[in-house]
């Protein structure tokens, strides 16, 4: 910058008068908003003379979100983003106004994406089991559940009983498992066993579900390489192995649960009473 001297107040006058020069001293987002709201340059002969309208920041911001909007109107994959409900699938979605690191309209689309994906999965589940039909235990059948663990696993009202208890302790996977791998053995059609043992993999034995089952690096490598082209016994052993865990770890914790005392005592007060 050139040094001026009080002497030549026109040489001042004239050096100040440049648009560049104020630049220099205004903060950013001011700078930029001086440059976008000068109106009229007019050269003379002798000097430059400036007209300029020097606007608040409430203004600039204004201006700018006119010019977003403006530009967003004249572009045709913003127009079907913001008004064609059901065409999401569009490049441009929406203009976001701030600098944040995400947009709704992106997560929308991408759950709207995900919908129908999302929603053939879940259809092939439903052929799983979730809940088994029995009528009401006897006093003699909850009696038997005590004797060993094949009794109480044998009769539909003794699992859904002991189903019952592992989801208190969170660990009803095992036995939704031991049930997919049971309704897998009934199949006949090959497409059939495909699909189901896909579905019983994803959900029980990737190590990326929340309801995997714990099974040792043997059982899951002999998994991964028969998924290739699976059979209904593909499950055999991991199938054992959770029948197992379920046997040691969980059925004596149930015999001696509130849930299996209390069904005990109000099947003998019933039976007393008739």
């Amino acid at each position: 910058m050139p040094q001026l001297s009080q002497d030549s107040p026109e040489c001042l006058q004239t050096h100040c008068s440049k648009p560049s020069v104020w630049k220099q001293f205004l903060p950013l987002p001011r700078a930029e908003g001086y440059d976008a709201n000068i109106h009229q340059t007019m050269e003379n002969e002798g000097g430059t003379k400036v007209v300029h309208d020097l606007k608040p920041m409430g203004s600039e911001r204004m201006e700018m979100r006119k010019r977003q909007m403006s530009a967003a109107q004249e572009t045709p994959g913003s127009t079907v983003g913001q008004h064609g409900v059901g065409n999401r699938g569009s490049n441009a979605c929406c203009f976001c106004w701030c600098c944040c690191c995400s947009c709704s309209c992106l997560t929308v689309r991408n759950q709207e994406e995900q919908r129908p994906m999302r929603a053939s999965h879940e259809l092939g589940r439903e052929d799983l089991p979730t809940c088994e039909e029995s009528p009401a235990p006897t006093l003699e059948e909850v009696s038997a559940w005590a004797q060993s663990f094949d009794k109480l696993m044998l009769t539909p009202a003794g699992r859904n009983a002991f189903r019952e208890f592992l989801r208190t302790e969170f660990s009803e996977e095992n036995m939704l498992f031991w049930m997919a791998c049971e309704e897998l053995k009934k199949e006949a059609n090959k497409n059939i066993i495909e699909e189901k043992a896909r579905i019983i993999y994803e959900d029980y034995v990737s190590i990326l579900s929340p309801k995997e089952v714990s099974l040792d690096s043997r059982v899951r490598e002999v998994i991964n390489r028969n998924m290739v082209e699976p059979s209904q016994h593909i499950f055999d052993d991991a199938q054992l192995q959770i029948y197992t865990l379920m046997h040691r770890d969980s059925y004596p914790r149930f015999m001696n649960s509130a849930l299996y005392k209390d069904l005990l005592q109000s099947l003998s007060e019933k039976s007393v009473e008739a």
